[in-house]
């Protein structure tokens, strides 16, 4: 990539997000297989700009990493586009896997992801897997803890791995 960043063998960088946050960078895949409608709608906010400096708002040890409200920064948002239709699939939830966030309706995912840092089978056929991180987990992994973290971790910079300069 122009940018510097090496795409994993096997990546379609149409179909892959770089990452930039405030400890290092994340490469994401995208299941566009499996979840197109949320594949497209995270290209488009990336390339939108809309992730640029929006925090991990909900960093859970053992659990997962949330980001995504690029509206409020603090979980309650999402974007000015129309909620997306779940989904589910029978990709499970483990270490790495990149899930749309919701709201109790399982037909409200917008703008918000979350990473897990441990498998979660308990998320399994309840959340849309829109991918997975091919790169950078170590780089997860250093993400400050909390909900909110005291001084979050931000996105500083993310776009389709395609449009990456």
């Amino acid at each position: 990539m122009a940018d510097g960043t090496e795409m994993p063998a096997g990546v379609d960088a149409q179909n892959a997000l770089i990452v930039e946050t405030t400890p290092g960078t994340i490469v994401i895949k995208l299941h566009s297989d499996i979840a197109p409608g949320h594949a497209e709608r995270l290209k488009l906010l990336a390339r939108e700009r809309f992730y640029d400096d929006v925090p991990f708002h909900r960093v859970i040890d053992g659990f997962m990493a949330q980001t995504g409200d690029g509206e409020h920064g603090n979980g309650t948002g999402g974007s000015s586009y129309p909620d997306l239709k779940a989904e589910f699939s029978d990709k499970p939830f483990t270490r790495g896997t990149v899930g749309m966030a919701r709201a109790g309706n399982p037909n409200s995912a917008n703008s918000q992801f979350f990473i897990m840092f441990d498998d979660g089978d308990f998320l399994n056929g309840q959340y849309t897997v829109i991918g997975e991180v091919v790169s950078g987990m170590d780089v997860v992994d250093k993400l400050k803890r909390g909900e909110p973290p005291a001084q979050p971790d931000r996105i500083v910079k993310m776009q389709v791995a395609a449009d990456a300069k």
